[in-house]
């Protein structure tokens, strides 16, 4: 498998092409660019560009309706419960947290949860949506069942990443992660590199550890057995009990409160959309303080930790949102890696939709 570079600029304006053809206004368009791409700006490539195909397939499919919009369908001062009415995952998401970031500002925080939505892309772009408007957020979100529970073989549990963000210098704190070992997306990487996966990340039908991506890719998905472990792994002693209570507990922040799907129910509704639930979190944490206080503590915090004595052989120890920001200015001045496969679906499309992928997929020298 080999990757060519290609500038954000011209992958932003074919994206943005791309989701007219399928339907979107071109505001919308832009804005669901703006989340997939700034996955793969952040390095995180299993939820970036790569995931076309996958939104392609779904509203051929009509599990995503085009047309669709959020409905209130209950709200407080500092709450509310959407129905994303089997949207773009993107939109539904950018609107719920902007409800939230308006409530906070107002009221100090806001919560809101979301129902019947879809893939929504990288949590972080969530929570980084408070943090630039000086706020303390959060994000998180089910999916589709793929995690075993710790001492089980059958999938039950979503990979359901947990997304905080909160302003500090010399850049925000920014974590995103998954509460499995590892993300269904870069299975799928995995697959599409021909390479074998890393034993400890997943479990064959019989809950035995696989090398195998087709074993999560064919089997999961098909109720047939195995998946992919929680954070910490197969086993108590490495801490897999406590991957398996994270992602339980985002099942309870997104599906239990918003009265939506859980993640074994997930894609199994038969009515169009996969039923995939959020929750969004703001907090104007000067309800506690003096917010330039606060932030300077704990940017004053972070560099404590980032100027700790190292492990022998490390050269540096990071904060969260340390290594995204130094992605994001390399990639934005030399270009997004993409892979053959990557490219070739995109390709497809391209020919589908009768644009022309040369004149904006230019692979940098």
């Amino acid at each position: 498998m080999t990757y060519s570079k290609v500038k954000y600029e011209n992958l932003k304006e074919l994206c943005d092409l791309v989701f007219e053809k399928f339907g979107f206004s071109a505001e919308d368009s832009q804005s669901i660019t703006d989340v997939l791409l700034l996955a793969d700006l952040y390095g995180i490539e299993s939820h970036g560009i790569q995931r076309l195909v996958k939104y392609y397939s779904e509203i051929k499919n009509g599990l995503i309706n085009v047309s669709s919009d959020v409905k209130i369908v209950k709200e407080t001062p500092v709450s509310a419960t959407i129905d994303g009415q089997a949207g773009m995952g993107q939109l539904i998401g950018k609107k719920a947290m902007n409800l939230a970031i308006k409530k906070a500002k107002t009221s100090g925080m806001g919560m809101v949860v979301v129902r019947n939505s879809n893939h929504y892309g990288i949590a972080g772009y969530y929570a980084k949506m408070a943090e630039e408007q000086g706020l303390l957020g959060i994000s998180m979100t089910n999916s589709p069942a793929v995690i075993v529970p710790t001492f089980g073989r059958e999938a039950m549990l979503g990979t359901n990443p947990i997304a905080i963000s909160m302003p500090a210098e010399p850049y925000p704190f920014l974590m995103d992660m998954a509460t499995s070992v590892v993300t269904r997306g870069k299975i799928e990487v995995y697959n599409k590199r021909k390479e074998p996966l890393p034993l400890g990340l997943a479990l064959n039908i019989d809950g035995e550890d696989t090398e195998d991506p087709h074993d999560i890719l064919y089997n999961v998905p098909r109720k047939l057995g195995g998946g992919l472990l929680p954070l910490g792994g197969s086993k108590e002693l490495t801490g897999g009990h406590k991957g398996y209570g994270f992602a339980l507990a985002v099942e309870m922040f997104t599906a239990i409160l918003s009265g939506g799907f859980t993640g074994d129910k997930v894609h199994l509704d038969g009515k169009g959309g996969s039923g995939t639930c959020h929750y969004f979190f703001a907090v104007d944490y000067g309800i506690f303080g003096d917010k330039k206080d606060i932030e300077e503590s704990f940017s004053n915090y972070l560099k404590k930790l980032r100027e700790s004595k190292k492990a022998k052989g490390a050269a540096r120890i990071y904060t969260h949102g340390e290594k995204e920001v130094e992605a994001y200015n390399d990639k934005m001045k030399n270009g997004i890696p993409m892979n053959d496969s990557t490219l070739k679906e995109i390709s497809d499309i391209c020919e589908y939709f009768d644009i022309k992928f040369n004149d904006y997929i230019k692979i940098l020298k």
